[in-house]
């Protein structure tokens, strides 16, 4: 009885949170990263992401052995979904969405449920996890190119790109993650790390079409995808996300409100850390 309590006070959070979180520009770069804010974040973060992410921030806390995608390893200072060119550390704003919207069919839920300035303070704690912060300038975002109308050249267009780009030898011809290399694919810890389904919505970024230019384009840091911004313009690049939409059946977009892969036991693990005295209300 106390699990199925569990499940359903992690459902009625995801029932009754926003269907579509939108992270508006707060200033970040302004942001005071005074003491005060600091042992805030640090107290916010033992209290909701060090069970998974570890005290240390090494992606090694008590629960991350219950999970298939391990936490992000933070002093690496490398982090996958980012606005920046590939190598790059992420903006605050990079780093706020992922604290409010969460990284879809992970456990990284999102916690919208945190102001704005809680999930401010921890993404400045976070931030002393990796000297990288401290050492190197930041990077400006990629500049996103304006969305050229919809139209079957250009996702023609994107047809061939998808093949002359090798992008089927990890994600298929189809898209479905199972090209011939998927199964070899690791991380930069030397963890399996398949290729992605993209047959599904939302992918792990969300379900913008913004958001897969993006990763297209910055490549995902620590992981096999590379960035093409570089190698491909953005009429191209919007090609190849006009190509990728069509792979997607009408029964694999799923609600946002939808829990998806690991996310149940991402919000069990945070209801239960809570019940052990740390959990999500302690601010």
């Amino acid at each position: 009885m106390k699990l199925r309590a569990l499940l359903f006070a992690a459902k009625a959070i995801i029932l009754f949170a926003p269907a579509s979180i939108i992270v508006a520009p707060v200033g970040l770069s302004e942001a005071q990263h005074s003491s005060d804010m600091l042992r805030r974040g640090q107290r916010l973060y033992a209290a909701n992401c060090a069970v998974c992410h570890g005290q240390n921030g090494n992606g090694k806390g008590p629960a991350a052995h219950m999970l298939v995608t391990q936490p992000r390893d933070f002093p690496s200072g490398s982090f996958k979904f980012r606005s920046t060119p590939s190598g790059a550390l992420p903006m605050d704003n990079d780093l706020m969405k992922i604290v409010t919207a969460g990284i879809r069919w992970t456990a990284m839920v999102g916690r919208a449920d945190l102001t704005e300035s809680e999930r401010l303070a921890v993404v400045q704690y976070l931030k002393t996890f990796s000297p990288r912060f401290a050492k190197e300038q930041l990077q400006s975002p990629i500049t996103v190119s304006p969305e050229p109308p919809r139209s079957q050249e250009l996702v023609a267009q994107g047809r061939q790109l998808y093949r002359d780009s090798d992008c089927a030898k990890c994600h298929g011809e189809r898209g479905d993650g199972k090209g011939i290399s998927s199964a070899d694919l690791t991380d930069d810890s030397g963890r399996p790390l398949p290729a992605s389904d993209l047959t599904w919505r939302p992918l792990k970024r969300g379900s913008e079409r913004r958001d897969i230019y993006l990763t297209i384009a910055t490549g995902l840091n620590g992981a096999p995808m590379p960035a093409y911004a570089a190698a491909l313009d953005g009429k191209q690049i919007w090609a190849l996300v006009d190509y990728l939409e069509t792979l997607v059946p009408e029964a694999h977009r799923v609600s946002s409100r939808e829990m998806l892969g690991e996310e149940q036991r991402g919000w069990m693990i945070l209801r239960m850390h809570g019940m052990a005295g740390h959990g999500m209300m302690m601010r």
